[in-house]
C-alpha cells in the first residue's frame, strides 16, 4: 500500500481509509491510471469496494476483505443504513440556510459521466446546513440520503450554489489568496501565485455503520491540509456573518 494513505481503522472483515483527491476509488475502464483498490489489493490481496468516492472528492472510503462482508455493507447502503456526512465548499450563500434537495438524478443525455436534476431520475435526497458564511464562499455540511453519482455536486449546482473549483457543475476557477485579501503582494521567490485550492472541494468527513458483529463505528477523517489552509485564510480575511461550526 502507499506510504502517505491514513488508515482510519481495521478489522478482519473491512479497512477504511482517507482517500486523497486526485486519486480513484476503483480502476477506470481502461485500468492504466493507479486507483485506491489496485493499491490496497497490493497489501490484501482480494479487496472489496462498499462505495465510491468521486476522483476529487477526499474522505472516508470503506472497503470489504471478504465476499460476506462486502455483501453486508451493501446491503446497508442500499437499505439506507448507513450515514453518511460530507464538508464543503460552497460559491455563495444558500437560502435557506437549512435544508432539503430532492432533485431526481439521472445521467445528461449527451454528456459521458455526467448527472443532471430530472424528474424522470432516480429519488434523490441531500439534507444540508450552512455552517460557516464567508463572502462569497459559505462552508455547508451534507448529510446524503441516497448515493448517487455525484449527487452533492449536482443538486447544489441545481440549486444555483455549485461546489468551488469544480470542474463539472461549476465555474472550474482555482480559490487564489489574493480573492481574499486586499493588500496581497506575490513572495520574491515566486514568479506567480500559487492556488490556495485547485480541487474539488468536497470532502468526506464521516462516516456511521454497523459491522458485523452489531458494533455500531463511526470514522471520521481529517480535513486535507490544502482545505484546512483555505478555511483558515477564508476566517482571516474574509467577512463572517454566521458561528464556525462545532
Amino acid at each position: 500500500m502507499k506510504k502517505g494513505l491514513l488508515l482510519l481503522g481495521e478489522t478482519d472483515q473491512w479497512v477504511a481509509l482517507n482517500k486523497p483527491a486526485g486519486l480513484l476509488s476503483v480502476p477506470d475502464r481502461e485500468g492504466k491510471e493507479a486507483s485506491l483498490k489496485s493499491q490496497l489489493q497490493k497489501k490484501y490481496g482480494k479487496i472489496w469496494p462498499v462505495h465510491r468516492l468521486d476522483r476529487d472528492t477526499s474522505g472516508v472510503i470503506l472497503f470489504a476483505k471478504n465476499e460476506e462482508a462486502h455483501r453486508y455493507f451493501s446491503m446497508q447502503f442500499e437499505q439506507r443504513g448507513v450515514q453518511k456526512r460530507y464538508g464543503g465548499l460552497v460559491i455563495g450563500k444558500p437560502l435557506p440556510l437549512e435544508g432539503s434537495i430532492t432533485s431526481p438524478i439521472k445521467e445528461h443525455h449527451a454528456i459521458i459521466g455526467k448527472m443532471v436534476t430530472h424528474r424522470n431520475g432516480k429519488p434523490s435526497q441531500t439534507n444540508y446546513i450552512v455552517a460557516e458564511q464567508f463572502a462569497p464562499y459559505s462552508w455547508v455540511l451534507f448529510k446524503p440520503i441516497t448515493g448517487r453519482t455525484h449527487q452533492i455536486r449536482v443538486h447544489m449546482q441545481s440549486i444555483g450554489f455549485p461546489l468551488a473549483c469544480d470542474n463539472l457543475y461549476g465555474d472550474a476557477q482555482p480559490l487564489y489568496l489574493s480573492r481574499l485579501k486586499s493588500n496581497y503582494k506575490i513572495s520574491k521567490n515566486q514568479e506567480e501565485e500559487r492556488p490556495l485550492l485547485n480541487r474539488l472541494a468536497l470532502h468526506a468527513m464521516e462516516l456511521t455503520f454497523t459491522d458485523l458483529g452489531g458494533e455500531t463505528i463511526t470514522l471520521q477523517a481529517e480535513l486535507p491540509k490544502e482545505l484546512q489552509v483555505t478555511l483558515l485564510q477564508l476566517r482571516k480575511y474574509s467577512r463572517q456573518t454566521l458561528p464556525r461550526s462545532r
